[in-house]
């Protein structure tokens, strides 16, 4: 990836392959059921922790020598959450139709596993620079998930994509419509977002057989 090593190009790119954190690791599926039955929210959620992720790395990176051990977890869930209310506020204050169509979800970011996780996991032991890119290849692989799975929801479950109509326009007044598309709204069922999930790591697990587990 040009100006980065390979050894620093992984941490980007393994999550948006091989070691997702949602197909792989199994981290954040609650928001693939709660937001993407549209594609607007699943591009706004994936960004928010696009956000969260990059600089909180970056800030547990560079506090990562000064925490006591005992309360690193209180340390770690005030950086994630400081960093949640800024998010929220930039979109209430940019976006409020949409910061009240996400409501609660975004608040819930605090909890999102892939966060505490790459906190835990990375950020504490590695240097700021290793540390952001860590927080963006990961937060970059759940984004893609995220927006895949939203794509085919909206797309499906109600004819539009980003609210625009797709699928079921009448053609020419006949009464017919385009691509014998009706809509029943069953695409915007929460397990239909674990189907799209389970057919994605299914399409993964076939192109790279390293990723079957062995019984």
């Amino acid at each position: 990836m040009g100006l980065l090593s390979k050894k620093d190009s992984k941490l980007i790119l393994d999550p948006l392959a091989d070691d997702n954190p949602i197909t792989i690791q199994v981290l954040g599926i609650c928001s693939a059921l709660a937001i993407t039955a549209q594609l607007k929210a699943s591009i706004v959620m994936a960004i928010s922790v696009l956000f969260v992720l990059g600089v909180g790395n970056v800030v547990i990176s560079l506090m990562r020598n000064i925490i006591p051990s005992k309360i690193r977890i209180i340390v770690q869930l005030i950086v994630v959450a400081t960093l949640v209310i800024i998010v929220d506020q930039v979109l209430k204050a940019f976006a409020y139709e949409l910061s009240k169509e996400l409501s609660v979800f975004i608040g819930l970011i605090i909890t999102n596993c892939i966060i505490m996780g790459r906190f835990e996991a990375f950020a504490l032991g590695n240097g700021p620079w290793r540390s952001f890119l860590d927080g963006i290849g990961n937060a970059a692989g759940y984004g893609v998930i995220l927006i895949i799975v939203g794509f085919f929801r909206e797309l499906l479950g109600s004819g539009t994509l980003l609210g625009f109509k797709v699928l079921g326009d009448p053609i020419a007044k006949t009464g017919l419509y385009s691509i014998g598309y009706e809509n029943n709204g069953f695409m915007l069922l929460s397990p239909m977002a674990l189907i799209i999930v389970g057919l994605i790591i299914w399409v993964q697990r076939s192109r790279n057989k390293a990723l079957i587990e062995e019984n």
